[in-house]
């Protein structure tokens, strides 16, 4: 029997997606600050500290301590909990907060735990536990930059991640790796080992532009990753929002400027 609620979901959409929760009377969904779209009438929102989970039940310092951790995610303290309070169904939903998509866990399917990157989690039905995911090993902690602390999705319910750009999905075999770069895994199953690895060379650490050390995946288990990590794509838009275009002439750069009314 499954001690988290049992939600119904619909994802909306291709690229700005947004899932909407069936809820029947009584029960909650909790979600990130901030990712509130819509929700019906007989839907009550409350903002509580914490997850909301049967782990941070036993006590005001149980709660801070799990709420302190979430800070090392970049996430809030506090959470807010949609609750159906009133007869039939009735449905609310929550949006990416940039293009890609919205990937379904059911975590009963996955022995009760998903580890994902610490910025991806939208949100998930009471009772799952968002807790914090260090990797243990010294060189991933030393290196591993975005990909060290990480979160970690428990419980028997539905959660529900984003990601930048497109999806892919690898299932890996026992002893088969992959080598990822960091901002590109969205999450993967408890079973699957992460280590950081040197990528070595000198011509690839100074005009590789793709970083010195990427991230390895061993199976078995299954991965989830992105085609556009929002870091990545922050980094371009600040390329091309800072300075001259370098792909234009400094004559043809200014008229651009110009006629785009960037310049006087």
């Amino acid at each position: 029997m499954k001690t988290n609620h049992e939600i119904d979901y619909n994802i909306i959409g291709s690229e700005m997606q947004c899932v909407e929760i069936e809820l029947d009377p009584q029960e909650t969904v909790m979600a990130e600050p901030g990712a509130f779209m819509y929700m019906d009438e007989g839907i009550e929102m409350e903002t509580i500290f914490g997850d909301g989970s049967a782990q941070q039940n036993t006590g005001f310092m149980s709660k801070l301590f799990s709420a302190g951790k979430r800070l090392l995610t970049g996430e809030s303290m506090f959470m807010t909990a949609y609750t159906h309070t009133t007869s039939g169904k009735a449905k609310v939903a929550f949006a990416s907060p940039y293009p890609g998509k919205i990937i379904p866990f059911d975590l009963s399917q996955y022995n009760g735990k998903i580890i994902c990157q610490k910025d991806a989690f939208l949100c998930a039905a009471k009772g799952v536990s968002i807790g914090i995911e260090f990797q243990k090993k010294l060189g991933t902690g030393l290196f591993g930059g975005e990909g060290f602390i990480m979160q970690k999705l428990e419980g028997d319910g539905m959660a529900f991640c984003h990601a930048g750009g497109h999806i892919i999905r690898r299932t890996l075999r026992p002893g088969e790796t992959l080598r990822v770069d960091t901002g590109c895994i969205v999450a993967y199953s408890q079973e699957v080992d992460y280590d950081i690895k040197y990528v070595g060379g000198v011509k690839n650490m100074f005009f590789g532009g793709e970083g010195i050390f990427f991230a390895t995946l061993k199976g078995p288990g299954d991965v989830w990753l992105q085609t556009l990590p929002i870091s990545r794509l922050a980094s371009r838009v600040l390329a091309y929002g800072v300075g001259p275009r370098k792909e234009e002439g400094s004559i043809l750069g200014g008229l651009g400027n110009i006629f785009d009314g960037d310049g006087v």
